[in-house]
């Protein structure tokens, strides 16, 4: 069976469940068939062919039926396609004759084997009509004031009837569908068809007589649905139809939490694996299960990861004490599931594009239909474990691809999405040869964040450069963000887009730290006794501390060399400063990372060689993990925290540095921090240094070294009533209140 529709006003008008309806019938059967056909051209077309609810037709007819493609390769279906071309004298041939007529203005839109325009003045189509036969074209006039060059009797209808005759599909398996009267050929091929509700008096006049054309009340996809149960052949195909679903508004509307991992830790004790509470309350997990303290209904989908093949996923509570209403839902991975997903693909095809390292992408076509169905996994769990009109938090690019999936599944659900990474500009992320899929399933999302206004506006531009899209709001970003003389400032950012299929908002809500208890800690008095014995060790040396994971983006061997030629042009600060390198090493199994270790080390190695002394070492490498509460101490004593990536999301490390210095009035130490990360524009009284300039890493370093106390106190405590106001709890609250608001917003629209 076929449905060969008009796109404007048809497929793609009427209300939501009645379109949803319509889709999921499509998708849902096989031996069902889909065509547009549309007057818009083919580019107009594309980014419906990246929207993960609307189905992907079987060809495409556009250009009012001058182009005819297959819809998945989008090659021309031939030999229609020739047959039309051949007709066609060419565009610099009709615009040549066309501009022979004062006040016939061409219309700048992407079109093939077609030529439009448009006019004020009404004898022009006097003028026109005596072309038509010169040209050896069809003239079609429309609304009075609009005009469209075609090939010789090429329309809707008559490319449909080829492509019909090409496919030999008999007549009464076809079903046309239009709203107006640029689609009344499709009814003259004797198709079984639908006016739809609301369609156009001059189109309804035209088909009123004609038994084969059923008209119906309902608008769009409604429309299309109502006329299918009037036609035998295509009645089989309707399912029932769905039960609104009812949301109980006196309630706390169940939030869905999607992360990839639990918020919990996995222990053996006495042979056993048992699930515990995370040893600290710091950090962006803990902060989530907040949200439930409250006995909110809610449920956490993680992966986890299995040996046995035939296990099943089972809920369970993750604190029934403390989170009454929490269960956690595993999607269970075996062990190369998790290897492809997360260690391989992600890291090697997504993180360097994200992160602006064009150099070092490697895509994989077949990880990639593994990272779909790794996602399609994510997204049936949420949309079986959803109540009706639940909100589902989605994180970060491991789940690009699950909004789309869930809004096909469950379109009554609220999705929030939240990247916890940089977003990078449109000439960067259009490397990934899957962009269209990517963005057509974030713009399922109603709201999505990033930390920063720089990464939406990125995002903007990569929607832009793929799909028309209108901007319907923008705010000024300051003066909470930094506008100029910064590497990641801007003046305006978009809040809220029209894709012609949805309303997105977006916004920019940076992650905080848990200053509470950074504070706590800071107190404890193991910790201070800790920095004191650390400040003891360094015989009164300025101590220069960096605390990274190991990974290229942060710069880890820039910054090392940059000390080095630091040491040989001022040797007036040997044996008086010291840098003390924190480098936590990455997760088991990422090879990616191996080379970066190796060089790093020999870094090191070569000017504490060249440098060290007996009573001097001007670098101190540590290769591990250390507890969080040594490092809060390493904080405490540290004159200057030298944060410097290439590139990073944030970077809360320089906000911890912060947290724990700004608790003391008297505090002095200096954070120096790479303008290419997102918290620099948060944090403006830092000094701020560019990863890419040695100089600038040099110099930078310089001045938090001579500066003097005073600017030195006043900085910190500017940096801390920053980092102490847009806290951990802070960028929660901010990014649900903002999701909660987009209800507000259907509502009114509705």
């Amino acid at each position: 069976m076929i449905l060969a529709t008009d796109l404007d006003g048809t497929f793609l008008g009427g209300d939501q469940q009645s379109k949803n309806q319509l889709y999921s019938l499509i998708r849902d059967n096989k031996d069902f068939r889909l065509i547009f056909v549309t007057g818009r051209g083919l580019e107009s077309v594309l980014p419906l062919l990246s929207d993960p609810v609307i189905p992907r037709p079987d060809y495409i007819i556009c250009d009012v039926g001058a182009t005819v493609l297959n819809g998945y390769t989008l090659e021309p279906v031939q030999p229609i396609q020739n047959s039309i071309e051949e007709k066609w004298p060419g565009r610099q041939v009709i615009h040549e004759q066309m501009d022979q007529i004062p006040g016939l203005r061409f219309q700048q839109v992407p079109q093939q084997r077609r030529c439009s325009y448009f006019f004020d003045d009404e004898s022009i189509k006097y003028q026109v009509e005596q072309l038509e036969a010169q040209l050896g074209c069809d003239i079609i006039l429309s609304a009075g004031k609009f005009l469209d060059v075609m090939p010789p009797n090429v329309n809707k209808g008559s490319t449909l009837k080829q492509l019909i005759h090409l496919l030999q599909v008999p007549a009464n398996e076809v079903l046309v569908a239009g709203d107006t009267l640029n689609d009344l050929s499709l009814y003259n091929c004797g198709y079984k068809g639908v006016v739809v509700g609301e369609a156009e008096p001059a189109l309804l006049n035209a088909t009123a007589e004609l038994d084969h054309v059923y008209q119906a009340i309902a608008p769009g996809a409604g429309g299309i649905m109502e006329a299918m149960q009037q036609f035998p052949a295509f009645a089989s195909f309707v399912k029932a139809q769905h039960i609104p679903l009812a949301v109980n508004e006196n309630v706390d509307t169940q939030l869905v939490m999607l992360y990839h991992r639990f918020p919990f830790e996995s222990r053996e004790v006495n042979g056993k694996m048992e699930r515990v509470a995370p040893k600290s309350p710091n950090g962006i997990i803990p902060t989530l299960t907040n949200f439930f303290k409250t006995g909110r209904p809610g449920t956490w989908i993680a992966w986890e990861e299995t040996k046995d093949k035939k296990a099943k996923a089972e809920n369970f509570f993750i604190d029934e004490e403390n989170y009454p209403n929490l269960q956690a839902s595993p999607v269970l991975l075996g062990q190369r599931d998790v290897e492809v997903f997360y260690k391989l693909f992600s890291k090697e095809a997504f993180w360097p594009a994200i992160f602006s390292f064009i150099e070092k992408v490697q895509f994989n076509h077949t990880h990639w239909e593994h990272y779909l169905k790794i996602n399609r996994l994510f997204a049936e769990k949420a949309a079986a474990e959803a109540e009706p009109g639940a909100t589902v938090w989605v994180h970060d690019y491991n789940l690009w691809m699950v909004p789309g999936y869930l809004r096909q599944l469950r379109p009554d659900v609220k999705i929030g999405f939240f990247h916890h990474t940089s977003f990078p500009a449109a000439n960067t992320f259009n490397v990934i040869p899957w962009r269209a899929e990517i963005i057509g399933s974030l713009l399922q999302c109603d709201y999505i964040s990033f930390h920063i206004p720089r990464y939406v506006e990125n995002f903007v531009d990569v929607v832009r450069s793929l799909m028309n899209v209108k901007i319907v709001e923008q705010v000024n970003c300051a003066p909470r963000f930094l506008t100029y003389s910064c590497a990641m400032g801007i003046g305006k950012m978009t809040t809220e887009i029209q894709t012609g299929q949805r309303t997105v908002r977006l916004g920019a809500n940076p992650v905080g730290v848990h200053v509470d208890y950074i504070s706590e800690l800071t107190q404890k008095e193991s910790v201070q006794q800790l920095a004191k014995e650390l400040r003891a060790q360094t015989s009164g040396k300025k101590i220069i501390l960096s605390v990274e994971r190991l990974d290229y983006v942060k710069g880890p061997l820039e910054k090392i060399r940059a000390f080095g030629q630091f040491l040989e042009e001022y040797p007036e600060f040997h044996g008086k400063v010291e840098l003390i390198n924190i480098c936590t090493p990455p997760s088991s199994g990422m090879k990616i990372y191996e080379s970066v270790q190796r060089e790093l080390e020999q870094a090191i190695g070569k000017i504490n060689g060249k440098y060290s002394r007996l009573d001097w070492v001007p670098i101190h490498f540590f290769f591990r993990a250390l507890p969080f509460e040594d490092v809060v101490a390493y904080y405490a004593m540290a004159d200057v925290c030298w944060i410097t990536p290439l590139r990073d999301g944030l970077n809360l490390v320089a906000k911890e540095y912060v947290a724990v210095q700004g608790q003391d009035p008297n505090a002095t130490g200096v954070l120096v921090l790479s303008e290419f990360a997102g918290a620099s524009v948060e944090l403006a009284h830092a000094v701020l240094t560019n990863p890419y300039d040695k100089k600038s890493m040099k110099e930078s370093l310089l001045k938090a070294l001579v500066m003097d106390e005073q600017e030195r106190k006043i900085r910190m405590q500017r940096l801390y009533q920053t980092v102490s106001t847009y806290t951990i709890h802070y960028w929660a609250e901010e990014f649900m209140e903002a999701l909660e608001k987009v209800e507000v917003l259907v509502e009114t629209e509705a």
